[in-house]
């Protein structure tokens, strides 16, 4: 097996700073998932996130968040576009969520952190870690004006919602989407949030060195108690990698077998296909 470059996906093939390489990618999956699909829409969104995430979209700055950049946004998309592609090939034809619904799902993959980008005269904030608290309610807010840009508007509720699977603002539970389908696209937006980042090649670094930083900028890496004493959670980088496993044993037993449902454990013989696609 060749050794896998940092910047690549888990087949070593997709290169995740480039939008049109995961775009690419994501095109080849739904070709053989759904006869159409709207391929004019996600092209621009595509090349709107290669902007939005480069500095180069309209009174907005560049991203500046070290963890939650550009590539994790594009290997959340990826993940997605897989475990859309694994559903759609392993369940029956009723049971299907169809190309309308996931078009909607990689849009939002595709602007999931978009509120942690400044705008170009916010002045108040220094860094975009600073809105880790509400990123996805501003994310949530971006995606209800974008959508109606590429004539995508009468979704822009479903995704604003939709959004919040990949968040910790609203508790999935309470979260309202029109259907059952719905929600099982946020439950696969939340999944596929969870196992990139965590499939990561460099992830553990990127916890230690970049995750630390943003959680001391959006005020996580400490909180207040009720007696208004200060509670230290994590020191330092090194301490945050040494809770990690601890993280992620809970994050797979409480998110994603319990709040998502499990959506990719039936799947999975069909993900692993997938990703040689």
């Amino acid at each position: 097996m060749k050794n896998r470059r940092s910047d690549y996906d888990i087949t070593d093939d997709v290169n995740l700073n480039h939008a049109d390489s995961v775009r690419d990618a994501v095109f080849t999956i739904f070709r053989s998932a759904f006869k159409l699909f709207n391929e004019n829409a996600l092209k621009q969104a595509f090349a709107d996130c290669e902007k939005l995430f480069e500095g180069d979209y309209p009174t907005y700055l560049p991203c500046d968040t070290l963890y939650h950049d550009k590539q994790h946004s594009l290997d959340m998309t990826l993940a997605l576009a897989r475990l859309i592609n694994g559903h759609e090939r392993s369940v029956a034809k009723n049971d299907r969520i169809g190309p309308e619904r996931a078009v909607l799902g990689i849009i939002t993959a595709l602007y999931h952190d978009a509120g942690y980008i400044r705008h170009e005269h916010d002045h108040h904030h220094f860094n975009g870690a600073e809105y880790t608290p509400i990123h996805v309610s501003r994310s949530a807010a971006f995606l209800q004006r974008y959508l109606h840009k590429i004539k995508m508007g009468e979704h822009a509720p479903i995704a604003a919602s939709m959004v919040h699977y990949t968040g910790y603002e609203i508790a999935p539970n309470n979260i309202q989407l029109p259907d059952t389908k719905w929600h099982l696209i946020g439950h696969m937006l939340g999944t596929a949030d969870l196992i990139a980042q965590m499939s990561d090649r460099c992830y553990l670094e990127k916890c230690r060195d970049r995750l630390y930083p943003e959680f001391v900028l959006g005020g996580l890496a400490v909180k207040i108690d009720q007696q208004g004493n200060e509670i230290v959670l994590y020191e330092s980088g090194e301490d945050l990698l040494c809770k990690t496993p601890a993280f992620y044993a809970n994050e797979v037993d409480t998110r994603l077998n319990k709040l998502f449902n499990k959506v990719t454990s039936t799947k999975l013989h069909i993900l692993m296909v997938n990703v040689i696609i």
